[in-house]
């Protein structure tokens, strides 16, 4: 999919894992591409984007059970006949690291909100396709933007593009400072070994 420059990419992801992304918790997502992918695979679209919260697949069973409430307080509110969704966050890819076995993805177990058997599921769909684990530099909108729901946003696709003017004039500060996000890709990077 080529993305138009004049319109804002965006990642869809759990809510769940973007406010995870949002308080600093963790700095990284995993990846390897919804159901219907137009490439059938993940593929980093831009380096830069915001993340687009989705609801509906989000299953407690595999989340952490220290991070359990934290799904159900995305809930709270929604319901799959809204019309808008808030957007918080915005994300500069920092590394797309690539894991090809459940050794080194079990080495970021307490860097990531999800079960390990959630992870390792992940890793194994598709299984001659690595897993991305995206670094990113997460950045939280000073005044979250709220967009109608159009039909293009929908569906099994892990990349979009919105249609929003106001998400050019939203100011955004990071989530961790320079020294903070640094110290936290260092223990990404060292639990991988590299």
């Amino acid at each position: 999919m080529k993305h138009n420059l004049s319109k804002p990419a965006a990642l869809k992801e759990w809510a769940v894992a973007i406010e995870a992304l949002r308080s600093g918790r963790q700095i990284i997502l995993m990846r390897k591409g919804g159901i219907r992918e137009e490439t059938k695979d993940f593929q980093v679209e831009s380096e830069s984007f915001y993340l687009f919260p989705t609801y509906e697949h989000q299953n407690m069973r595999l989340i952490k059970p220290e991070f359990e409430h934290r799904l159900d307080e995305t809930l709270n509110g929604w319901s799959i006949q809204d019309t808008e969704v808030t957007i918080r966050c915005y994300a500069k890819l920092a590394e797309d690291i690539l894991i090809h076995d459940e050794e080194q993805l079990a080495k970021l177990g307490g860097l990531h909100i999800w079960t390990d058997s959630f992870a390792g599921e992940r890793l194994k769909w598709k299984r001659a396709n690595p897993l991305h684990v995206l670094l990113l530099r997460v950045y939280e909108l000073d005044t979250p933007v709220r967009l109608p729901i159009v039909p293009s946003y929908t569906g099994c696709k892990s990349w979009i593009q919105l249609e929003s003017d106001a998400l050019a004039q939203a100011s955004r500060s990071p989530v961790l400072d320079e020294r903070a996000f640094a110290a936290a890709a260092g223990t990404v990077r060292q639990a991988l070994g590299a």
